[in-house]
């Protein structure tokens, strides 16, 4: 195998897994900018993975090839909507975020796993999607010499709309008046308040926000990986990503790049066996690295960066 096909390989797998971390990543920096923290990140991607796999199945014939882009937004929707348990608990009802985060976790796959068990005669697993998204390669710029063939060729083409989204996430978040909005309501709750902005309400707007794109994340999981929904479909992503977003320092682009080295770190059982060098390596090194570098990534830089200053915080209205 040439170099190319080697970077190819390399690129193609990781942008692939790092497509769903970056939307869930994403969705956490929105929630913790308006200074709710969202470990239940794991439990809406599940929820989303779930109903768009649903969707597709039942859907399949009537959309067509829309069917699996058409589900992204399903799975979307239903993680906004999960989301909302979390808001309520958090922002109206006061509760511990980190409890309340951890309840989503727990209850959406025993849910999610015990429809698809209605659903499907019983199976935990539904049947595997009979529509995917597939390898894309982009007119034009797959002719450019050299990074042509690498990085445009056989490629995610939701990967790279993940890109887009963290870039449209930065300026929205920090280029924008609504932007400027959901950030003081996580730095400074009471003086936000003082200023007539509803804290109540852009903390509901980051938690489904966060719902939103989680979801999204899931659902790719499920419409470009394992091509059905199980208990495994989602495997600790979620918490990867919201490692990703403490890496990137809670800043849309950061935890965009930091979502694509936890996607390569991923990728590694697969392209493992394309490079010479790790050709030798047992596959179970692999296949434990990605979780492994979460808790060292987690280890390392979770006292070292600094979070919203109100973020976790219950925000109680003065009268």
């Amino acid at each position: 195998m040439t170099i190319t096909m080697i970077l190819m390989t390399i690129c193609a797998t990781t942008l692939v897994y790092a497509a769903p971390l970056i939307f869930t990543a994403l969705g956490g920096a929105f929630s913790e900018h308006s200074g709710v923290i969202n470990v239940g990140l794991e439990g809406i991607m599940i929820v989303g993975a779930f109903s768009s796999a649903v969707f597709t199945l039942q859907f399949s014939t009537v959309f067509g090839g829309l069917t699996p882009w058409i589900a992204l937004l399903v799975g979307g929707l239903f993680g906004a909507l999960f989301s909302l348990l979390h808001a309520l608990a958090t922002v109206t009802l006061r509760a511990n975020h980190i409890i309340s985060g951890t309840v989503l976790n727990l209850l959406a796959p025993a849910l999610c796993v015990f429809l698809t068990r209605v659903l499907y005669s019983g199976k935990g697993q539904t049947p595997v999607i009979n529509q995917s998204i597939g390898n894309f390669t982009f007119p034009g710029l797959a002719q450019i010499p050299v990074i042509g063939p690498i990085l445009f060729t056989k490629t995610s083409l939701v990967a790279y709309a993940a890109v887009l989204v963290g870039i449209i996430s930065w300026y929205v978040l920090y280029k924008t008046r609504f932007g400027l909005r959901l950030r003081s309501v996580g730095e400074n709750p009471a003086a936000a308040d003082t200023l007539g902005i509803n804290v109540s309400r852009y903390r509901y707007i980051g938690v489904m926000l966060s719902g939103l794109l989680g979801g999204i994340g899931g659902a790719v999981m499920a419409q470009s990986i394992t091509l059905n929904f199980s208990a495994a479909t989602i495997s600790g992503q979620g918490f990867m990503a919201l490692a990703a977003m403490i890496f990137g320092k809670w800043h849309p682009i950061g935890a965009t790049g930091a979502s694509i080295f936890f996607g390569l770190a991923q990728s590694l059982p697969i392209i493992g066996g394309y490079i010479p060098i790790l050709a030798g390596v047992n596959s179970v090194w692999f296949q434990i690295a990605p979780y492994a570098i979460t808790i060292i990534i987690l280890v390392i830089f979770l006292g070292k960066t600094v979070a919203p200053a109100a973020d976790g915080e219950n925000y109680i209205k003065s009268h």
